[in-house]
């Protein structure tokens, strides 16, 4: 009986498969839906949502499933040194990025630092919405937070990417922990040391969380067919958190010229940059994450991703695609599936 553990009894789901909380605008109430509907538990990645729209997106979820699933959060959504960060190291950082901007024939943009958080507001509105699971990357909750979160009935799912931070969460005694090894595309959420002195491998995660804790893991990172899911929970994990597997298929937001990418030979070059955004995220390799190494000094998250916001729409438009990012985990070789649904069931009916 593969598909019951503790995660499938805390979640109350079918099968221990959970869908990576893609934000940035990838995931869809589709494909969280046919996740959720197939058994598993979809997620909606919200970082980047106003309270409003969270509550516009659930709307629309609703109509779709009576399913549990997961609406995802950042803790620290602003890096602390965006809050005195000189304006001329900013004039100073945009001139690193100046020849891609005049390659592409578009103008440096004027930036504001002042950018506040939104994760206060976000979690309110989350705790009105009541989904069965909150999950949260880059750091811990407060405890006036997660006490809310258990009065309402809502479990809490937080991710680590080293042991420390799995002890860190399971002080604060979250639900879950998602082990997430550094095969996994996207960010790395990384919150009590930098993401570059935070790469330990999905399976080697998994094994030393089991040992020190007590709370359910969820492993993420590497895994996109059910051999990844068996050779995981044979490991210690409770579940599989999969993220670029879905991330190719109709149902998520993500371009065509991205899923193409994905399921092209380029796929298999993935690399660590904070080129785009700021934080260290995994990639399809480009031209600007190899110019731009993890040494070079950047802008601050998220005002980096301001920065570069014209340049990829740019860049998109005169198919420039080597100048633009395609978020991929380490294991993209083998994709196959287009339908979230037909993907969920699949992974099932291998594993059983």
């Amino acid at each position: 009986m593969w598909n019951r553990t503790k995660i499938t009894e805390l979640l109350k789901i079918e099968y221990p498969i959970l869908l990576g909380p893609m934000g940035g605008g990838f995931s869809t109430p589709e494909l969280l839906a046919a996740v959720s509907n197939a058994g598993g538990l979809g997620s909606l990645g919200a970082y980047t949502l106003s309270p409003e729209e969270i509550i516009e997106t659930d709307k629309i979820v609703r109509t779709k499933t009576d399913k549990p699933y997961n609406i995802n959060l950042w803790v620290n959504d602003v890096d602390e040194r965006l809050f005195d960060f000189p304006a001329e190291k900013v004039e100073e950082i945009k001139t690193l990025f100046k020849p891609f901007f005049d390659e592409l024939s578009i103008p440096l943009p004027d930036l504001d630092t002042n950018i506040p958080s939104k994760f206060l507001g976000q979690v309110e509105t989350l705790f009105e919405l009541k989904p069965a699971v909150f999950s949260f990357i880059f750091g811990i909750p407060s405890k006036e937070i997660l006490n809310e979160a258990r009065k309402l009935g809502i479990k809490t799912v937080g991710a680590a990417t080293t042991l420390d931070e799995a002890l860190a969460l399971e002080e604060a005694q979250v639900d879950a922990i998602v082990a997430t090894g550094f095969e996994a595309g996207g960010h790395r959420p990384s919150f009590l040391k930098p993401a570059n002195e935070s790469l330990t491998g999905t399976f080697a995660l998994i094994q030393q969380v089991k040992a020190k804790t007590k709370t359910p893991i969820i492993a993420a990172g590497g895994i996109a067919d059910a051999k990844g899911i068996r050779a995981a929970l044979t490991l210690g994990a409770d579940a599989v958190q999969i993220g670029t597997a879905f991330l190719v298929t109709d149902e998520s937001n993500a371009t065509p010229m991205h899923k193409a990418k994905l399921f092209s030979e380029e796929s298999k070059n993935t690399v660590l940059s904070k080129s785009l955004t700021g934080r260290m995220g995994r990639m399809i390799g480009n031209r600007i994450s190899s110019a731009i190494n993890y040494e070079t000094e950047v802008l601050p998250f998220p005002l980096q991703t301001r920065l570069m916001g014209p340049l990829r729409a740019a860049a998109i438009a005169q198919g420039k695609t080597d100048m633009y990012n395609f978020w991929s985990g380490q294991n993209a070789v083998n994709l196959k599936y287009t339908s979230a649904k037909e993907l969920m069931e699949v992974l099932v009916k291998e594993m059983d």
